[in-house]
């Protein structure tokens, strides 16, 4: 069940949200799309369709009980068949499929080496949701996790979930695009792009896997079961209010967020970070490089050079004896 929940005003109007942000979704788990290469129609027509689904020595799935089970959110019992460094096959009883690593239960925070322990699934029964169905493409996912959820939770929280909404969850995996947080029964998407009103260089550096979080509620996809999350929401907009802050010539405290070879980043306050190019460092000799100057996490004094909040952009000088 959702723990939290409450309606609250959106601090900006979300944007629109087109495939390209879920097609984040489908590339979860690379080996999830490897596993149903071998398996999608090469063919329109449903009974060449059907053939094509699977090899000869592997059972069929049949499609209606799969997406009863699906739109009815039950549970079931299916047997690991074999595992891959991406995750475990199941199958069992007119069904079969794919479990992705991040979906099982007992999931190790680093699953880089995921097959020294996936071995150990072999031959076992597993309990599972189908958290994707679909017929079209061959697919099926199923999630361990998922399960744990009392049957129907995932339909319920849909129908209730509204956009602007903030709830509690926790966050069950961390991608190069985002972080997966389940809400009680059904997992939802906080894209890169909201995690942070300032730069975010990969998401495991501001969330940990486990770890309850807080988030705001842009968009709900009944149908697709697609849920679109975004922590930064849940603040106002910095950039906002920014120019009346901060002004040309002022000189103020920040930290070093990254160093980079064109110059470095610098954090005035959540959600603020400013480029200090390299021009603006004291290199005095020209083989100097910025991570020469600064160090990530250091704090230094910068002047403001410009503010621009209307398109993010903060430019900043360590030559603080400049012209104020």
């Amino acid at each position: 069940m959702v723990r939290q929940m409450h309606n609250r005003e959106i601090h900006s109007a979300p944007p629109p949200l087109d495939e390209s942000w879920w097609e984040a979704v489908m590339a979860e788990d690379e080996a999830k799309s490897t596993i149903t290469a071998a398996h999608r129609p090469t063919s329109v027509n449903a009974s060449q369709r059907a053939s094509h689904l699977h090899p000869p020595d592997s059972p069929s799935v049949d499609w209606p009980k799969a997406l009863d089970i699906y739109e009815t959110d039950q549970t079931v019992d299916l047997l690991v068949t074999n595992y891959n460094r991406g995750g475990l096959l199941v199958a069992g009883d007119g069904l079969q499929g794919f479990v992705p690593v991040s979906h099982l239960v007992d999931a190790p925070a680093d699953v880089s080496d995921s097959e020294d322990w996936l071995v150990g699934y072999r031959d076992h029964s597993l309990r599972l949701k189908i958290i994707e169905c679909d017929p079209e493409r061959g697919r099926v996912v199923f999630s361990e996790r998922a399960a744990l959820a009392d049957p129907g939770t995932r339909n319920y929280l849909l129908q209730r979930l509204l956009p602007g909404d903030c709830v509690t969850g926790v966050v069950t995996n961390i991608t190069d695009f985002g972080v997966f947080v389940d809400l009680g029964g059904v997992e939802g998407l906080v894209h890169v792009s909201e995690i942070s009103w300032g730069r975010v260089h990969h998401p495991q550096d501001v969330v940990k896997v486990g770890q309850d979080v807080r988030v705001f509620v842009i968009h709900v996809e009944k149908e697709r079961a697609r849920i679109a999350l975004s922590l930064k929401r849940l603040y106002p907009n910095p950039w906002e209010t920014a120019e009346t802050r901060y002004y040309p010539g002022q000189v103020t405290e920040a930290v070093v967020t990254s160093v980079v070879q064109f110059g470095a980043f610098a954090r005035l306050e959540e959600g603020l970070d400013g480029l200090i190019h390299i021009s603006e460092m004291d290199c005095d000799n020209e083989n100097k490089q910025p991570g020469d100057l600064l160090k990530e996490g250091q704090r230094i004094m910068v002047r403001v050079l410009h503010v621009d909040g209307s398109r993010q952009r903060l430019g900043l000088s360590l030559k603080i004896a400049g012209d104020l």
